[in-house]
């Protein structure tokens, strides 16, 4: 199959006129890593009605591409149609270190005006679907399915992107649902089931000590249930940049650990990350008709930087409950406004005081009162 797919790809990326190629159904089709470059003359259409299954031992890889099984790059106009199923099969993929997990279902690089729609994917080795550097995204009906213990398999990741509309999409994993991160903006997500796994992501941003700006990102309509987060800002100690403009709005949280969280000490490491002054900055960030139950006490968590506090942060009909007990929110140089009803209250004070407080921390001990206050 590998060897029929590359030369049914070029003699449609090489025709004038729109081409259309077609994986047939009710058949499996081992697929070993594979290249889909670009640029093609005209639109190309791929459409899985049958199986696409990746080799299932993680040495039949020796020698190729590990990082990308279905690698499309530098294509314009491309349409991915499903019907059928695209299975990574990770399962010895994930049984190695995390750390070595490096390949993506299939990944998106420099492609323009792109649709995918009514894909299933499951079990990737690592994330499902990426976009990278990617503009004018449509991607609708997605589906993905993986283990919640399945280690960084997130479902869709969009990094360094534009222009993109994602909508009407399952996914239950054992990473983020969606990520965003790098250089993305004008993102639209509509209508996302989430769960399990680790929610909805802006990040994360500023590992060592690298710039992100992500900005203009709405995600309007989301059920999250048995997550470990809801919807999620991360970034490292040491980052530059930003991450502003971004609205979440009307989700539905059930079984949610940290239903909304902005976590700017975020730490995936399994040492201690060094305390750094610098961090990326987060401003005019929206929270609108949320609400749900919370796995965890503090439903609302601001735990933001020393040096460059959370800003314009805005809260709206949130309604969120502990059926342990009481519901907390917990604030840390955050600041911001609240209108309607807000469960657990609202911990942030007015944006006014953040000018106040800019550049009157001291960072070693404001760290070691945030270690103690969140513990």
């Amino acid at each position: 199959m590998q060897m029929i797919l590359q030369d049914v790809w070029k003699v449609a990326c090489s025709s004038s006129s729109p081409a259309k190629i077609i994986i047939p159904a009710r058949n499996s089709y081992l697929v070993k890593p594979i290249d889909f470059p670009g640029p093609c003359l005209s639109n190309v259409t791929l459409r899985v009605s049958g199986i696409l299954v990746a080799p299932q031992d993680p040495e039949v890889w020796d020698g190729l591409n590990v990082h990308k099984w279905l690698y499309f790059h530098g294509v314009k106009q491309l349409t991915i149609e499903g019907g059928g199923l695209i299975d990574g099969r990770g399962q010895k993929w994930w049984a190695r270190s995390c750390k070595t997990n490096e390949s993506n279902a299939i990944t998106f690089h420099k492609c323009k005006n792109l649709k995918v729609r009514n894909v299933t994917l499951v079990n990737s080795q690592q994330m499902h679907m990426a976009f990278t550097n990617c503009m004018h995204v449509a991607a609708s009906g997605v589906t993905v399915i993986a283990p919640a213990d399945s280690p960084n398999t997130d479902g869709i990741h969009i990094s360094s992107t534009t222009h993109v509309e994602l909508k009407n999409v399952v996914v239950g994993t054992g990473d983020d649902c969606i990520s965003i991160v790098g250089y993305s903006s004008q993102i639209r997500i509509k209508n996302i089931v989430c769960g399990p796994g680790h929610g909805i992501s802006i990040g994360s941003l500023g590992k060592n000590n690298t710039s992100a700006a992500v900005q203009d990102v709405i995600v309007d309509g989301a059920v999250l249930f048995n997550t470990e987060n809801g919807v999620r800002i991360k970034t490292w100690q040491g980052g530059s940049g930003f991450a502003r403009k971004i609205t979440f709005q009307n989700i539905l949280m059930r079984n949610v650990s940290n239903p909304i969280i902005i976590d700017q000490y975020y730490c995936d490491s399994p040492l201690p990350c060094l305390n750094q002054t610098s961090a990326v900055h987060i401003d005019s960030i929206s929270f609108r008709n949320i609400k749900g139950a919370s796995e965890t006490e503090g439903a609302i968590m601001f735990l933001c930087s020393d040096s460059c506090p959370c800003k314009r942060l805005y809260l709206e009909n949130v309604e969120l409950v502990w059926l342990s007990g009481i519901a907390k929110s917990v604030c840390w140089e955050s600041y911001g406004t609240t209108t309607g009803l807000i469960a657990p209250p609202s911990c942030i004070p007015s944006d006014d005081k953040a000018i106040q407080n800019d550049n009157n921390s001291d960072s070693s001990t404001s760290l070691q009162k945030h270690d103690h206050a969140f513990i």
